[in-house]
């Protein structure tokens, strides 16, 4: 009978070390390549800017992106939470009012990017990209840099919260649905099971009580193609207490952004509530990766590139006859009435409240303890800029008027559905409309806000409620009907 050497021992615990090793390392190196490894977005997306605008990542996806095959499959395991004015809509994502361009994966403004495993995130083009059509039958035409009307943030939002708070987000029903339509492989399935449902559920739901303040009932909805911008950045950014303020705002477009000269006090945002183009667009960015950015310089250079290609990019022509004779009539109009204001010295600066005479909710939810702990916070993950003005705001920002046609509803808030309602006294504007539908009317200039369509895929919007007001804004209002039909159809052509 043969004895066991204590040196065959050793060789074997050798062996076992060194398969042990390599399987620690393949572990590692899987673990890696599956969760954190970033690849290139295709080529296609950086082809042409407009390409780049819409699809091309701003690096959302590494913290506030959602595993590509749970966005695929929410709408499946979730439909009744696609909704639009409490309605269930059909179609899924299509149901938020995202623009979406025919034969492409995701809609605009969406990004899916591999890092580790694809993941979905957003750009700025999901809410600065407008949806429009000629006619109830055409197909619709995008605007990049134009404002997103017909998008529902404020429903998106709630739908990420409703679906992680649902029982049914979990790894059994979610992942015998992605299987239904995709075959992962090995460690993807075990990845979606054990861990990205479970961390991603869990990411969700920490986010809710920062989200609180979507869901109270004392505000009015914010409607297609509004946010509560300044609240987002209190709430999401500082981390601040809930306050009762609620100023909703339009989704403003970003075109043509050469325009706004700093040292002459042309100041962004509706309350000019941020000293420059370039702060604005970091904030906003920042909004979007909702942390700080995984890579600052790539960071940096996107910004770069999107303040150029915004800077640049001139405002849509407005695509229907004009009356060259009207226009011209209407032009003089304008200089008496409109220009002191929109084409001087005053332009792009802001006009006191008490002038304006308009909703001031917007400028309630701001205030300079906000301004001050955000640019602490900016500062702080290493970003340059000149930020937030740390003082009160007295008033709202006197906007420029290019592509004025394409920016309905009208006023701060999206209160008045049509320029030529715009020239209307307060009391004969309409009162109740819907915001949203994406057919447009020549003739108002504005969308068609009271259709039986409209009133289907549409917001409904009530001026009585709050944050909703369509008061002030006087200007105008007291000229000739034929003399404010001659200036509506001078303003299509700016």
């Amino acid at each position: 009978m043969n004895s066991f050497n204590p040196r065959d021992r050793r060789t074997w615990w050798r062996i076992a070390g060194g398969l042990l090793a390599v399987l620690l390392v393949a572990g590692a190196y899987l673990g890696w390549s599956r969760g954190f490894r970033e690849e290139p977005q295709p080529a296609w997306v950086f082809e042409t800017p407009d390409s780049r605008y819409r699809y091309g990542s701003i690096g959302a996806e590494h913290e506030a992106g959602i595993p590509y095959w749970i966005f695929y499959v929410l709408p499946r395991v979730f439909p009744e939470k696609f909704r639009q004015d409490g309605q269930v809509v059909a179609g899924g994502y299509a149901a938020l009012g995202v623009a979406w361009e025919q034969g492409q994966e995701l809609p605009i403004g969406f990004t899916k990017k591999t890092i580790g495993f694809p993941r979905v995130g957003n750009n700025c083009a999901v809410c600065h990209t407008t949806s429009y059509r000629v006619s109830p039958d055409s197909n619709p035409v995008f605007v990049s840099g134009g404002p997103g009307h017909t998008l529902n943030l404020q429903n998106f939002f709630r739908l990420l919260i409703d679906c992680a708070r649902d029982p049914r987000f979990n790894a059994d029903i979610l992942m015998a649905e992605i299987n239904r339509v995709t075959n992962l492989d090995l460690i993807d399935r075990l990845l979606y099971r054990f861990v990205i449902i479970p961390m991603t559920r869990q990411r969700l739901l920490e986010r809710e009580a920062q989200f609180a303040w979507i869901y109270r009932p004392d505000f009015p909805d914010w409607g297609r193609g509004r946010d509560d911008g300044m609240n987002l950045t209190k709430y999401l950014l500082i981390r601040a207490p809930m306050d009762e303020t609620y100023g909703p705002s339009d989704i403003p477009a970003i075109w043509n952004l050469a325009k706004y000269r700093a040292e002459a006090g042309q100041l962004p945002n509706y309350a000019g509530d941020t000293h420059d183009v370039h702060s604005v667009m970091i904030d906003s960015a920042l909004g979007v990766l909702a942390a700080a950015p995984a890579d600052p310089e790539d960071f940096r250079k996107q910004m770069v590139w999107l303040q150029d290609f915004l800077s640049r990019l001139p405002p849509p022509k407005f695509p229907f006859p004009v009356d060259g004779d009207k226009a011209a009539a209407g032009k003089s109009i304008f200089t008496a009435e409109c220009a002191a204001c929109h084409a001087g010295t005053r332009v792009g600066t802001r006009i006191p409240l008490v002038e304006a005479g308009t909703d001031p909710g917007r400028l309630e939810s701001w205030n300079p303890d906000a301004a001050k702990a955000a640019n602490r916070i900016v500062g702080e993950m290493g970003i340059r800029r000149k930020g937030l003005v740390e003082a009160p705001l007295q008033g709202y920002k006197i906007p420029f008027l290019d592509g004025i046609w394409l920016r309905a509803p009208y006023l701060h808030n999206g209160a008045v559905p049509t320029l030529r309602d715009l020239l209307e006294p307060p009391e004969r504007r309409p009162r109740v409309f819907w915001r949203g539908y994406d057919v447009y009317d020549p003739v108002k200039v504005g969308f068609v806000s009271d259709s039986d369509e409209a009133r289907r895929v549409g917001s409904r919007l009530d001026t009585a409620e709050r944050g909703n007001g369509n008061g002030g804004h006087n200007f105008g209002t007291g000229l000739a009907p034929a003399d404010k039909e001659r200036l509506v159809e001078y303003l299509k052509t700016l």
